[in-house]
């Protein structure tokens, strides 16, 4: 559907911007959104090579199995039905982690490892498990404590104060996931009753 919609904008703005005579806006509008693209992707870029490096060599020490100590009583309380299995433990804590330090992008690719092992040990293929439903939410409703993304975004848009976000990042994070994480356990609860 996007790609018929985005192309009738396109098209409709530039009828417009002939018949307004706004062309040449619209073509310096093209070029410095360009711009801006490019210097927000490669912002991204160093940030991302940065936790991603900041995370491979924590994976590669004992810092990470410490962390999997401390996550441990919270996976076991959000995922009772995986908590023997220490390979799709440590794979939720590692997506857990990375998306506490706003690493949404290095955070999808732990959180599909993590639903892949767990799909290998669900009895029905064709139906989500809860602890799978349970990891969407968590992904979700992610708690940020260091918000990497939304920083380097404003960053490369000019903010005086790019970290001006974390506080109202916890506080909507810390509320999302405590909510998400209810609903969750209820609607589980519930629907484990009904069978």
């Amino acid at each position: 559907m996007l790609n018929i919609v985005w192309p009738i904008f396109i098209i409709i703005s530039f009828i417009y911007a002939i018949f307004s005579g706004n062309l040449e806006k619209l073509n310096f509008s093209i070029f410095e959104s360009t711009e801006t693209a490019i210097n927000l992707s490669l912002t991204m870029l160093g940030t991302m090579c940065l936790w991603n490096g900041i995370i491979e060599i924590a994976m590669n020490t004992a810092l990470i199995d410490k962390l999997n100590k401390i996550l441990k009583p919270i996976i076991n309380f959000l995922f009772p039905e995986v908590k023997d299995n220490r390979e799709i433990t440590s794979e939720i804590s590692m997506n857990m982690i990375a998306n506490i330090l706003g690493l949404g992008n290095a955070a999808t690719p732990l959180g599909l490892k993590a639903m892949k092992s767990m799909q290998k040990c669900n009895t029905k293929k064709d139906t989500l498990s809860n602890s799978m439903l349970m990891l969407i939410v968590i992904n979700t409703a992610s708690i940020q404590l260091i918000p990497t993304t939304v920083i380097a975004i404003r960053t490369s848009l000019g903010s005086e104060n790019p970290t001006a976000i974390v506080l109202p990042v916890w506080i909507a994070t810390i509320l999302a996931a405590i909510a998400g994480i209810t609903a969750t356990k209820f609607l589980i609860k519930m629907n484990g009753r009904n069978k």
